[in-house]
């Protein structure tokens, strides 16, 4: 493993577009952001998250300006992430995944030893910019493709720096015919 940061293995020639708040939130030290975050879906949406959740995807509670700590390290090509949400002191959800490179500028992030969502990345406009290609199920070396729209629908995630060490990210799940399914949005600031 080198010293990149597997966004910046993704990106490749575009890091260096990204802004300095990105790169610190996708540095390859482990680093932390402190922020808050909103998340909303359709009451319809409940039962689907709570199953969901069992298997360590998504978060199955809506809430605004919930208190937030996402903690990032790498260990050799894989990089662990740690997402503590407090919604009050007796309610803390852990949202944990990792990440790996998955070949040109796509990431898979796992939720689980055996789920994940495979990305795309791109910079456009100085904005980080995910694009979901699909949900991936991990069989040993095997990955076997699932198409978003049999699972969650599609997945876009957009980050945009607000100064040299605050960012914004808008996470969408949409799904054809019911639209936007599941949405979590915050500000952070990055702490390392």
């Amino acid at each position: 493993m080198n010293n990149k940061s597997l966004m910046q293995i993704a990106l490749g020639d575009q890091w260096q577009e990204l802004p300095p708040a990105l790169q610190a939130h996708y540095q390859s030290n482990a680093n932390s952001d402190i922020g808050q975050m909103d998340i909303e879906y359709p009451i319809y949406m409940q039962p689907y998250l709570s199953v969901l959740r069992l298997f360590g995807v998504l978060i199955n509670r809506r809430g605004k300006n919930i208190p937030t700590t996402v903690e990032k390290h790498m260990k050799g090509d894989i990089q662990y992430w740690k997402r503590t949400i407090r919604f009050s002191q007796d309610k803390i959800i852990l949202f944990n995944s990792f990440w790996v490179h998955d070949g040109d500028n796509e990431l898979i992030e796992y939720v689980n030893p055996f789920l994940g969502l495979r990305m795309s990345v791109h910079i456009e406009n100085n904005e980080l910019h995910y694009e979901g290609c699909n949900f991936v199920v991990k069989l040993g070396k095997l990955l076997l493709p699932i198409p978003e729209w049999l699972v969650l629908g599609h997945t876009t995630i957009v980050e945009t720096a607000l100064n040299d060490s605050e960012f914004r990210m808008d996470f969408k799940l949409k799904y054809p015919i019911l639209g936007i399914i599941f949405r979590y949005s915050g500000e952070f600031k990055n702490i390392s």
